[in-house]
């Protein structure tokens, strides 16, 4: 079926429309973009809450990896734990810049805690994980737990 040149402005509204709930869409000011955007920079910090942390899981023959994309981050400011196969990840990305704008125009990174926490996909020996954060890309690396095959029983 051939595509009409409007049909990707369909796409991204119900895309967004997928985000919003029943309430939103009837709320859904009248007002230009410039005066939404100062309105949502205006908000409560106290209603903030942790951004999420996007992960890649893979694995190989040894190892389960997972990476994050951490660009920005100090790694003093990236905390890693593992306990019980569920693995979690925070931190807080700062913006490097103190000042105090009052007139966004435009406000599209994120700024401040963020957490991910997993539960991973197959058993790892947690002792020997190991870390590494590199171009802003924060790796971690499991040996996977060797599961013994089955041993056939043979009946007499």
């Amino acid at each position: 079926m051939a595509r009409k040149q409007n049909d990707d402005l369909l796409i991204e509204d119900e895309l967004a429309a997928a985000f919003l709930n029943d309430d939103d869409l009837t709320q859904v000011p009248q007002e230009d973009d410039t005066v939404m955007q100062q309105q949502i920079a205006q908000e409560d910090p106290e209603d903030d809450f942790p951004g999420q942390l996007a992960v890649d899981v893979y694995e190989t023959e040894e190892e389960l990896v997972v990476k994050a994309r951490t660009a920005g981050v100090n790694k003093d400011d990236l905390d890693v734990s593992i306990s019980e196969g569920i693995l979690t990840i925070s931190g807080t990305l700062s913006s490097g810049d103190e000042s105090e704008a009052n007139n966004w125009h435009i406000q599209e990174c994120y700024w401040g805690e963020f957490s991910r926490t997993l539960a991973l996909p197959v058993p790892v020996k947690e002792d020997e994980a190991r870390a590494a954060l590199k171009d802003g890309v924060l790796t971690i690396s499991f040996s996977k737990v060797q599961q013994e095959q089955a041993k056939k029983i043979q009946i007499m």
